[in-house]
């Protein structure tokens, strides 16, 4: 099915490289990205009763390809993606649902993991908002969901959308970890419950 069919108007990339932290270079110098995938919203006018996996099954797939393909090119293949995240913003005129319905079943993340060959649940953030509203979208290790390392994040917008009428369903991926990173991990932390904690710092 051609893109025109599905309503897809436009792909847009943003990426950033972190060269300085603090002053310093970080041992790590990280590239994080966004693409996004700017769609008519399919259920404009429908019910709360109405079912949306049939345009779902449809579109989700596609968008997961598309994206996948444009962050793995720009981010010199899946190899080098260590991080990822989703989201999506509804215009004015749709649910939140609208924009659920996209990023969070297994027609988009099952084959966004399969695509970049990542096992961790992928984090996400959706909202609803006007044309050219930011959205920050979070993203972890794409096997190593408990690695604080990865724990990050990267704005981006979209200048003309979303359309009251369209929804911009955002992949974001990264290279690497924050700058600096040195907080520890999830695995190796420590048991800290409140009538413990005194032991911990005293």
């Amino acid at each position: 099915m051609s893109p025109d069919n599905l309503g897809i108007r436009k792909i847009v990339f943003y990426s950033e490289e972190i060269l300085s932290e603090n002053g310093q270079a970080p041992a790590v110098t990280a590239v994080r990205a966004t693409a996004a995938a700017v769609v008519a919203n399919p259920w404009l006018g429908g019910k709360p009763s109405d079912d949306l996996s049939p345009e779902v099954m449809k579109l989700a797939p596609v968008l997961a390809r598309k994206l996948t393909n444009v962050l793995a090119a720009e981010l010199g293949g899946v190899d080098a993606i260590e991080a990822f995240g989703k989201a999506a913003i509804v215009g004015t005129a749709g649910e939140i649902e609208h924009g659920a319905a996209l990023i969070h079943t297994p027609f988009f993340g099952n084959l966004v993991r399969e695509f970049f060959e990542g096992e961790s649940i992928i984090c996400f953030a959706d909202d609803r908002g006007d044309a050219g509203s930011n959205l920050v979208v979070p993203l972890w290790h794409k096997n190593a969901a408990a690695t604080r390392t990865h724990y990050q994040t990267i704005s981006t917008r979209v200048g003309d959308a979303p359309l009251p009428g369209e929804i911009v369903v955002v992949l974001g991926a990264s290279t690497g970890p924050r700058p600096h990173s040195r907080i520890g991990d999830r695995l190796t932390d420590p048991a800290v419950k409140a009538d413990t904690i005194g032991e911990l710092i005293s």
